[in-house]
């Protein structure tokens, strides 16, 4: 045959698959620079992702590790990984927590795990957004927490410290710190949140409550005998609760034609909210100043113990309060204010044994953070674990010293166990009050070794001594 019949087809067949390989080399290209440069990390096992790795390390009390390990193995800035069934971006350092906390509304917004809304919102609800219901829940707390309001709750705060003290702590020679300090800030929150004070309604709530808190961060998986799944069904008796409390109280404005709110939820039925809204709004409350306030005063009473310089040093601070009183004059705010000492003890405490571990966002738009892309719809997570025992951020992480937190303390964006920015936690005032309120009685009334220096630390979710921080109790 002829080669030169040959050649046009040839030459056709070399200009085809030359334009080919150009048009797919251009493909691969354009897709190339089209992918989003996303965070390092993995995002583990289907579905589960790296949750049963966070949990276990939390229960283990160390929380930190599972952040401290992916950025030395991946990034320090910000790393990729699966929480809680989703993808998450975890943003760590100093500038990783103010990027978030002045990103609100521009990068991210706030966002709720789904086991935090299976188990504490009504199925009615849960379909909202969480920045609609974390606006709402916000709403409210302006007016709760002014000054002006607080400064009327620090005598009712005295008096509830002194009638718990008494009742559940003097009678005892031993006493366990942490279920107790629970008992005191639950109660505190039902008087002033819903007027509760019948301790046996006070149960109602708190049994359930301990246990849908404790599914908080678990694998949201809803089979029997599951974690999750016991939180589910926790959180259904409290609405329940709730609803009958909330419903009673509705009438009783109706029927005394009562146009003055007692306490808040007096003041959102007046205000026209429905009783699924305001039990939504409660367990708000109570996630965010019951179980983090109880441990604050739990790791103080802790390392009060084992510092004993420290110890006479508060204690010093609080008996110059007390004697400037009369015998039966309740704490007032001026005294509060007074106590600058204590609170720089109880910074540390929460600072080595953070109360929460941090807080969600949810991106609403790509955004690049560190050179990485973190696509709209992700979940971002703020934690306190990567600045808190950072040793460029407190030197000698490890150890207990109030000091650093007076004069103007440690750097911005560091110290963040109330967050930061626009979204800080607006209830920081009244844990401050509830904080050095309850160590006041209990200093000028105790003294207190621990009766197991070496006892565990898990955290689920905040750090729980596993037997309860059991004490010795002398008076003072």
């Amino acid at each position: 045959m002829d080669i030169a019949f040959l050649m046009p087809y040839l030459v056709h067949f070399v200009v085809l698959y030359v334009s080919v390989g150009v048009i797919y080399l251009v493909y691969k290209y354009k897709s190339r620079a089209a992918t989003p440069k996303l965070p390092p990390g993995r995002k583990g096992l289907p579905y589960i992702g790296e949750t049963l790795d966070y949990v276990l390390a939390s229960r283990r009390g160390t929380p930190e590790k599972f952040v401290t390990d992916r950025n030395t193995k991946y990034s320090s800035d910000v790393f990729r990984t699966s929480l809680l069934g989703e993808d998450m971006a975890v943003f760590c350092g100093a500038a990783g927590n103010k990027f978030l906390f002045s990103g609100q509304n521009k990068y991210v917004t706030s966002w709720w795990p789904r086991p935090m809304k299976k188990a504490f919102l009504d199925p009615s609800s849960v379909d909202n957004s969480s920045a609609e219901e974390s606006t709402k829940l916000r709403a409210y707390l302006p007016s709760l927490l002014k000054p002006e309001s607080l400064q009327h709750y620090v005598p009712v705060m005295d008096r509830m410290a002194k009638e718990h003290l008494d009742q559940h702590w003097s009678p005892y020679n031993q006493v366990q710190v942490f279920p107790l300090s629970k008992k005191y800030t639950f109660s505190l929150a039902c008087r002033l949140f819903m007027s509760v004070r019948d301790r046996e309604e006070i149960e109602k709530f708190a049994k359930p409550f301990s246990i849908a808190t404790a599914g908080l961060v678990s694998v949201p998986i809803d089979l029997p005998g599951t974690t999750f799944n016991r939180a589910v069904k926790a959180g259904r008796v409290i609405r329940q609760e709730l609803f009958a409390l909330i419903t009673k109280k509705k009438n009783e404005l109706l029927e005394k034609r009562r146009t003055v709110a007692s306490d808040l939820v007096d003041n959102m039925l007046l205000d026209g909210m429905t009783e699924i809204e305001i039990g939504n709004k409660i367990v708000g409350f109570f996630i965010a100043s019951h179980d983090t306030t109880s441990t604050a005063i739990t790791f103080t009473v802790s390392y009060l113990s084992d510092y004993p310089d420290v110890y006479n040093k508060v204690l010093e601070e609080q008996m110059d309060i007390l004697r400037s009183k009369g015998p039966e004059e309740p704490l007032r705010w001026e005294d509060i204010q007074k106590m600058k000492y204590t609170w720089c003890v109880a910074c540390e405490a929460m600072r080595l044994a953070p109360p929460a571990n941090g807080a969600f966002r949810e991106a609403i738009t790509d955004f690049t953070y560190a050179g990485y892309t973190i696509p709209k719809g992700w979940k971002a997570f703020w934690t306190v674990h990567s600045t808190h025992k950072n040793p460029n951020d407190f030197p000698d992480p490890e150890k207990f010293d109030p000091s650093r937190f007076e004069g103007n303390g440690p750097a911005p964006y560091t110290f963040v166990p109330f967050g930061g920015g626009p979204r800080m936690c607006p209830g920081k005032e009244y844990a401050r009050l509830e904080i050095l309120t309850f160590i006041h009685n209990l200093v000028t009334k105790f003294k207190w070794e621990k009766l197991n220096p070496n006892e565990k630390i898990s955290y689920i979710p905040s750090p729980i001594p596993e037997e309860g921080l059991p004490i010795k109790l002398q008076a003072a």
